[in-house]
């Protein structure tokens, strides 16, 4: 499959795009399954057909746009709110970058290693290796450039993020992710209790630690990317629940900014699965 992932990788973003969006509502459309979870999450959110009808098209995209982004030529990318970023380095701080499963979450580690990574402060980045072998090497193989490493999700890896906070470097995770059962809290998402994972918050309260979100916008006709990033709007309780219920409110914000980018039909609200 690595010699289908580098042809695909040669094609313009603009069409990876395009078959990207037919791909997503084929899928919505052939699956009773999960165009019933995707329309029931957006509604469970408040939103209308008009709110989240876009977000079938960029499910696709998402898939679609990884072979250009793994082994293909480096894509445009503009930043919004690099500053923050700039500010946390310029304190010597560690900095947790909190994405959700909204619009492109593989270029934002991506750009942060490609502008940054020279620097003294790679990014280190929670990674579930995928269960297929060829995809897991080919994944493996792709992340795996200056600036950038990742961490298993594993109690070794969770280590691994935490190390790499003291040395005052950054670590990014989707704290929209399942966990597996006892590495989270039930606590709401949109006003429905998900199983929650409660490491974001760990990390977050970490000594000498700043906490962005960012995600990366995905432009129309394959213009590429902006990366925004911005600060909590609200100071992390020290208590652990807490801070995992105002994590779940700052995620609700951003998906609230561009709900047609978010993936609704990602199985938020399932029940976990036990660790093996």
């Amino acid at each position: 499959m690595r010699p289908v992932f580098k042809l695909l990788s040669l094609l313009p973003l603009w069409l990876l795009h395009g078959l990207g969006w037919c791909m997503g509502w084929l899928a919505f459309m052939g699956s009773a399954t999960y165009r019933q979870r995707f329309i029931a999450h957006a509604r469970q959110a408040g939103l209308g057909w008009q709110d989240w009808s876009a977000a079938v098209g960029a499910s696709g995209q998402l898939i679609a746009e990884l072979p250009r982004l793994w082994l293909g030529n480096p894509v445009t990318v503009q930043w919004d709110g690099a500053e923050h970023i700039e500010a946390a380095r310029a304190a010597q701080q560690g900095i947790v970058f909190l994405t959700p499963h909204m619009g492109c979450f593989e270029v934002t580690a991506q750009a942060y290693a490609a502008r940054y990574g020279h620097t003294d402060a790679p990014m280190t980045v929670l990674f579930r290796p995928p269960r297929q072998r060829w995809l897991r090497e080919v994944v493996t193989a792709s992340r795996a450039r200056p600036g950038l490493m990742t961490a298993p999700t594993t109690l070794s890896g969770v280590k691994q993020l935490i190390t790499a906070l003291k040395r005052g470097q950054c670590v990014g995770l989707l704290p929209d992710q399942v966990p597996p059962m006892g590495q989270g809290l039930w606590v709401p998402f949109f006003g429905r209790d998900a199983y929650t994972m409660t490491l974001s918050a760990r990390l977050a309260l970490q000594p000498n630690t700043t906490v962005l979100l960012a995600w990366g916008e995905r432009l129309s006709w394959g213009r590429g990317y902006v990366v925004h990033v911005c600060p909590l709007a609200q100071t992390l309780s020290t208590d652990l629940p807490q801070a995992t219920v105002q994590i779940n409110q700052a995620m609700e914000a951003l998906v609230r900014q561009s709900p047609g980018q978010y993936l609704w039909g990602y199985a938020r609200y399932k029940t976990p699965r036990l660790e093996s």
